[in-house]
């Protein structure tokens, strides 16, 4: 049997590379931070085995997920964006062109969200998130950290929080306050495309 330290990408024909790119980024950081899987999966509370299965990119990460991996290996999940290769600008200080976005894809979940922010040191960050139909946060949702609000540039969006369900519309915003837990989903039949605006980079 393979042990967590000989597992490679090529030992599953077909994953998804989107999902397998973030899991290499995350075992590459475990193993940065010495530890093993056993000791990230008890602190994610998620299994050995699908911990494996995430890094491998043959199962889809949710963004509650991804948040909690991030927590234990002392990063934010901003962390995990990637960047295109591009030179440097007077402008860059200020601006990000469309083609010159990071993002975190995890097509499998039906999510891709891309940095808005020019960089990842400011007081606030501005994400565009795309759920694709039935795509969403899961049902274990998101813990906040800071304040964040949205606003709905098209598609539906569910927005659960404090156990009350809202349906959200294109032309629609939201302001989530402090501490706590939502989940989010999109119930319509096409994209449902959300500007997030965080008050904490560690979101």
């Amino acid at each position: 049997m393979k042990t967590d330290t000989d597992l490679k990408d090529d030992d599953i024909p077909g994953q998804d590379r989107a999902a397998s790119a973030v899991g290499k980024q995350i075992r590459e950081l475990r193993k940065a931070r010495g530890q093993t899987l056993t000791e990230l999966a008890g602190k994610v509370g998620r299994s050995v085995g699908h911990l494996s299965e995430l890094e491998r990119g043959i199962s889809p990460i949710t963004i509650e997920t991804l948040s909690r991996i991030a927590d234990a290996l002392d990063v934010s999940v901003s962390w995990f964006f990637s960047a295109p290769s591009a030179e440097k600008s007077p402008e860059s200080r200020y601006v990000i062109r469309k083609g010159g976005r990071r993002e975190i894809n995890l097509s499998s979940a039906g999510l891709r969200e891309e940095l808005l922010s020019p960089n990842l040191s400011g007081s606030i960050q501005m994400v565009l998130t795309t759920f694709g139909p039935g795509g969403g946060t899961g049902e274990e949702g998101r813990a906040r950290k800071g304040d964040e609000g949205g606003f709905v540039v098209s598609g539906q969006l569910e927005l659960v929080v404090d156990g009350l369900t809202i349906l959200l519309e294109a032309g629609d915003s939201f302001q989530l306050a402090g501490q706590g837990h939502h989940r989010c989903r999109n119930p319509g039949a096409t994209d449902a495309v959300i500007v997030w605006c965080f008050g904490s980079t560690k979101f």
